[in-house]
Parts: C-alpha cells; sequence; structure tokens
C-alpha cells in the first residue's frame, strides 16, 4: 500500500493511492496516517477495504508529509561509505545519531525555506522508515518486524550551523522546512530489498546525486536494534539513514542551495519529491 496525507498545511486528511495512482480519501477510516495507522493492526484494516469505493481527494490538493504526528525524527549521519570518502571522514564503526525537530517537517513539494543568516544550506536524498510497533532491544533478526513502511527524505543542512557552530548537528539539521517527506510511505511488502534501492537528486536539472543504499554501512534492520538499545521507538517514529555521495559539502568548490534553486528527489519504488528554495519569511 502507499499511505498520503493531503490537504492544507495543519489540515492533512487521511489518503491511499489505488491502482490507478488516484489519491483516495481515508476520512472516517482513520484519523490520520500516524501510530495508530501504521500498526499491524491498523495497516490490516486499510488493506481490507475497498479502494473503489472510497472518495477521491480533491482535483489538485496539496500532498503533505505522509505521515502525522510524528514522535520522533532521528538521523543517522555518515552511514554510506562513498558518502564518507567525499567528505574526508572515517567510515564510523558504529552509527552517528542524531534528532532533527520534528517542526522541520514538511510535505514533499513545499517549498525550503533559506534562513535569513545561513550560508552553507545542502540537499541530502535519505531512505527513511517508519516504525509500527513499539522496539525496545530488539534483536537484529528481529528487527525488520517493526517497520512499517519506508518513504523519502530530504535532510536538508545548514553546515554552517551544523559543522562551524558549537554544540551537536541537531541544530543545523532543524530549521523549519529541512525534512520534505512523502510523497508517500509504502508498506514494508511493498519493498523487497530496503538495501537495493537507487537513489537520485537534481539540482537545476543538474544530476548531483546518483547512489544506492548498497553502499548504506548499517542497513535499517541493524539501525533498529541499535537505536532500540538507546530508546525505545514507537510506532509513528521516523528514522532517515544517511544519504549518498554529491552533497553540496563534498564538491570542490563546494555549492550550496540559492533562492529559486529546485530540487528534485527520485528514489526507487518511493516516488519523487520537488521543492524549491525560497528565503525565510519572503
Amino acid at each position: 500500500m502507499k499511505l498520503v496525507r493531503f490537504g492544507n498545511v495543519g489540515e492533512e486528511q487521511p489518503g491511499i493511492i489505488d491502482k490507478s495512482g488516484a489519491v483516495r480519501s481515508l476520512a472516517g477510516v482513520v484519523s490520520d496516517i500516524d501510530g495508530v495507522a501504521v500498526s499491524p493492526e491498523g495497516l490490516a484494516k486499510l488493506a481490507a477495504l475497498d479502494l473503489s469505493s472510497l472518495p477521491l481527494a480533491p482535483q489538485g490538493a496539496r500532498i503533505g508529509p505522509c505521515v502525522g504526528r510524528v514522535g520522533k525524527l532521528v538521523g543517522i549521519g555518515l552511514n554510506y561509505s562513498d558518502h564518507a570518502e567525499e567528505a574526508g571522514l572515517p567510515v564510523p564503526t558504529e552509527p552517528i545519531v542524531f534528532l532533527k525537530a520534528t517542526s522541520s517537517i514538511s510535505g514533499p513539494y513545499d517549498p525550503v525555506e533559506i534562513p535569513a543568516d545561513a550560508v552553507k544550506t545542502d540537499w541530502e536524498v535519505e531512505l527513511a522508515f517508519v516504525i509500527g510497533t513499539r522496539a525496545k532491544n530488539v534483536s537484529e533478526a528481529d528487527a525488520l518486524k517493526h517497520v512499517a513502511g519506508y518513504c523519502i527524505l530530504n535532510d536538508v543542512s545548514e553546515r554552517a550551523w551544523q559543522i562551524e557552530r558549537q554544540g551537536q548537528w541537531t541544530k543545523g539539521k532543524s530549521h523549519d522546512t529541512f525534512s520534505p517527506m512523502g510523497p508517500w510511505l509504502v508498506t514494508s511488502d511493498e519493498i523487497a530489498d530496503s538495501g537495493n534501492l537507487g537513489m537520485r537528486l537534481e539540482v537545476n536539472n543538474v544530476s548531483r546525486q546518483n547512489g544506492s543504499t548498497k553502499t548504506m554501512i548499517f542497513g535499517v534492520a541493524h539501525l533498529v536494534s541499535y537505536l532500540s538499545r538507546f530508546m525505545t521507538l514507537h510506532p509513528g517514529d521516523v528514522v532517515t539513514t544517511g544519504t549518498p555521495p554529491g552533497v553540496g559539502l563534498g564538491m570542490k568548490p563546494q555549492l550550496y542551495l540559492k533562492v529559486g534553486d529546485v530540487m528534485r528527489l527520485e528514489i526507487d519504488g518511493l516516488g519523487h519529491q520537488k521543492q524549491t528554495v525560497v528565503l525565510e519569511g519572503a
């Protein structure tokens, strides 16, 4: 299944994609695409629906972030061997974990805002996964049972805030609109191998990232198990798993986003995103 949320910002309704690619409303079936809806019981309820009986979403409705009421948005840094190489950093021996504020989550086609005092805003196409059942101290063998599905996330990063200011990475990752998510949450049964997905990102129609989850250092099962040692993962939590090479930070000379730039992101089986860069408050 492909689950979606549509409507104005803050007023999104739950939806599902039918066989023709149309968005059908789940209003009255579930309250949101959230931890309850993505639980095994919630997904079983949705799988049993006759989609043709559901009303169509309004034509041209905005597509919002594919998961609502996200409790935690957890990031994994330097999780691709070829990205670590381009950054000139050693390959991590265990996952690098940071948090992104949930207020940074936005829709897959919403504008990305550059803060007025930002100078090194960067792009990162990433595979994200959504937790479907509570995970605490789970084994790697059982870890994937806790994953409800997958989506695209653009881990937009202000590098000056992330790297050149004191403290940890969170402040460089958490500005409003720095986590476009979606367009869909694709349930796990439709993704045969999360470790073999092509990933692409263009800026102004120029290819910048063209990689694969094959080069992830720590796969999804390992990340679920690892994170569950340090925190309880709850249904609806989102983990974004790192990016392949091709970010602006790794280019020579470095290249960063500017107002008017257009990013297009795509991951095999998960659809695509497109965002225009605007100045905060403009």
